[in-house]
């Protein structure tokens, strides 16, 4: 019983871990969007020297999941649920990554004038957030149908995606001036819709953790 007790104490120690990764990650996420709105290049400089906190804060969640592999001889339902925390980790560093990009977009354009109001772009980070959300939700309540719900959600990413970088490469023949800003306005669409990708990752990883089958849900 002692044995089991210290495991299950072990797996929630590395669950909370990552739980404040995410909570990380997700603020990089949001703080970048703002950040690129409000044109406000401190605040984009610190979101990049943010990034090596998420990144000490993985390299602990790995070591961890190893040092429990390595002592504790998981029975297979347990070993899923570290190997899923491992990747998910890994997939939420991605999305911080993406967050770093986002902030060096900002940068790049500077405080030129925007050349038009920013609107879509929040919009598409609400929704990648909230994929995020639901993919963790799952995670944390074993929940494979959620899982896949969240993964539906990555079709409207990709639509809002395609959509938004159509309509700003049009600006760029009566702009043609404005070709860095849109180009960064353009990538910062793209670390979106790559942050849309690694939430339905995470989504995968909790259907392989449930049902032990292997999904891939990014059409």
């Amino acid at each position: 019983m002692g044995m089991r007790t210290n495991f299950d104490n072990n797996l929630n120690q590395l669950k909370q871990m990552l739980m404040e990764m995410v909570k990380m990650a997700k603020e990089q996420v949001e703080d970048s969007i703002s950040t690129f709105i409000s044109q406000d290049l401190e605040n984009a400089r610190k979101i990049i020297e943010k990034d090596e906190e998420i990144n000490l804060l993985e390299t602990q969640i790995t070591e961890k999941a190893i040092l429990l592999i390595a002592t504790e001889s998981p029975v297979a339902t347990d070993l899923r649920a570290i190997l899923a925390a491992l990747k998910i980790s890994s997939e939420v560093e991605r999305i911080a990554d993406n967050a770093v990009n986002i902030a060096k977009s900002a940068l790049h354009i500077g405080k030129e004038k925007h050349i038009k109001e920013i609107k879509d772009i929040p919009k598409m980070k609400e929704l990648v957030v909230d994929m995020l959300d639901c993919a963790l939700q799952s995670f944390y309540t074993n929940d494979a149908v959620l899982a896949k719900k969240c993964a539906e959600m990555d079709d409207r990413v990709d639509e809002m995606y395609g959509m938004l970088v159509h309509e700003l490469l049009g600006y760029i023949p009566g702009k043609p001036e404005a070709t860095n800003q849109i180009a960064q306005m353009a990538f910062t669409c793209r670390y979106l819709e790559r942050i849309g990708d690694h939430s339905t990752n995470i989504a995968e990883q909790v259907v392989f953790l449930v049902t032990g089958k292997r999904y891939d849900l990014n059409h």
